[in-house]
């Protein structure tokens, strides 16, 4: 919780239903924070506390809610007069991510309390597919014409800017086609009888309706942008995309990320606000599939039970060969799986990649056989008094770890890699099934060092 309100104070007005003080400490919060403090309540307080808010507050307040089902609440508890009051003061494209959340009954709603063009923009953007470009641009801009004057430009903005998503960029078009881009800065320090044509931007980046959206939200750092232009196959200017909406995109994309990398089926709801069941369903999918890949390691120790019997010792650094390996596996991974992301490495970089790496395992693995051949010999033989730790059974397992190292790695980015080129998630690729991969290759080297070294 932020500490500019006391959300104790505010929840005591609630509860004694002292309205009036309530919407005055609500008339000085922000409206993340209101829709942070709306989280807390229940949801017919919900609904008597949304009620309080100023129509343009409101519909604010109403995007920022976490989660749909509060949303759906709230919707449901208003009046088709009070629902038309905050769709009108909503940006087309929050509408629509509103509605691709809601159920069918519920959309019905809202787009009956919506006017016909309105409803026509709606439906256009819900036709774009989910990942695309056109799925996040909202169709709320500005656009000049080249032969205006600097005068007949500001006169435009003050007119129809009030409703527009954003007013500082401004496009320049000409039956619909994108010309350029100028910003208010520009038009500020340019005479009034200026031609936009003359001080417009020409070079102007932009992209097609059905670009990943992804790739889109990185143009923004990469270019260090405020907005984007979306154009469709003949540069018409269709809408653009905000700073705002990048941000959002890069967000979900981070927390899908991170949900995949730990063997979790992403989900769209906060943590506290997913049922039981929704997590259980999300987690145990990755889970049973990675303890049937599992057995594979089972499998092979099995087979070498008689070497283990042989030579008791090796079962000791079993774990720390496996954990050892994974950690390593884990580091490639994740940084390839970030590149990847970025957009600095791609397939054609596998061998390069591959090289680095390579080198990489091979620094690591020579300083932790050495660290490792130290302490067996200190600690193990010396300090702990243990027989069987001899000299070769060290090199054993300080030759298995070198290798484990080196595979780790080279499994761990080049999986990645291979998986975004058949289409898959590079990030499904990660820490638990390179893993997983990488226990089974340690322990087939490990009894083939063993083997060859100790004769067992």
């Amino acid at each position: 919780m932020h500490e500019n309100y006391d959300e104790a104070l505010l929840l005591e007005l609630v509860k004694n239903k002292q309205f009036r003080a309530l919407r005055a400490h609500l008339d000085e919060m922000n409206e993340v924070d209101i829709a942070e403090f709306l989280d807390e309540l229940e949801p017919d307080q919900q609904v008597v506390v949304f009620r309080l808010l100023p129509k343009d507050v409101a519909a604010d307040v109403f995007t920022y809610l976490e989660d749909s089902e509060d949303q759906e609440k709230i919707i449901n508890a208003l009046s088709d007069k009070e629902l038309r009051e905050v769709l009108d003061e909503l940006y087309l494209d929050d509408t629509v991510d509103i509605i691709e959340d809601m159920p069918a009954n519920m959309v019905s709603r809202i787009l009956r309390n919506t006017d016909a063009s309105t409803r026509s923009q709606i439906n256009q953007l819900l036709k774009y597919p989910e990942d695309s470009a056109g799925s996040i641009m909202t169709t709320e801009f500005i656009y000049l014409h080249p032969n205006a004057t600097v005068e007949e430009s500001f006169a435009r903005i003050r007119k129809v800017g009030l409703d527009k998503e954003t007013v500082y960029t401004c496009y320049v078009t000409q039956n619909r086609v994108l010309l350029g881009v100028v910003t208010v800065k520009t038009l500020l320090l340019s005479p009034y009888e200026t031609k936009i044509k003359d001080i417009m931007e020409t070079k102007v980046i932009s992209v097609t309706t059905h670009e990943d959206k992804e790739d889109v939200a990185q143009m923004f750092s990469k270019y260090d942008l405020s907005a984007l232009p979306v154009v469709d196959g003949e540069n018409r200017l269709v809408g653009i995309i905000t700073f705002d909406d990048a941000m959002d995109v890069m967000e979900e994309e981070a927390t899908e990320d991170f949900e995949k990398m730990a063997a979790i089926l992403p989900g769209d709801k906060p943590y506290l606000k997913t049922s039981v069941f929704e997590t259980w369903r999300s987690r145990i999918p990755w889970l049973l599939m990675l303890m049937l890949s599992a057995t594979f390691s089972g499998m092979i120790i099995t087979h070498f039970e008689g070497a283990l019997a042989a030579c008791v010792v090796l079962t000791s650094f079993i774990t720390m060969l496996s954990g050892t390996g994974g950690n390593s596996g884990s580091q490639s991974s994740v940084a390839v799986i970030r590149a990847l992301s970025l957009g600095e490495v791609e397939f054609s970089d596998m061998l390069a990649v591959v090289w680095k790496e390579l080198r990489v395992a091979l620094l690591c693995g020579v300083c932790l056989a050495a660290a490792n051949f130290v302490k067996m010999m200190l600690v193990d033989r010396m300090l702990m008094h243990n027989p069987q730790v001899t000299v070769p059974v060290a090199l054993v397992v300080c030759l298995t770890l070198m290798c484990t190292v080196v595979c780790a790695k080279i499994v761990g980015c080049t999986l990645p890699m291979a998986a975004e080129k058949i289409g898959i998630d590079p990030a499904v690729m990660a820490a638990p099934f390179i893993t997983t991969v990488v226990d089974a290759l340690s322990l087939l080297i490990y009894f083939g060092i063993a083997t060859e070294i100790l004769g067992i």
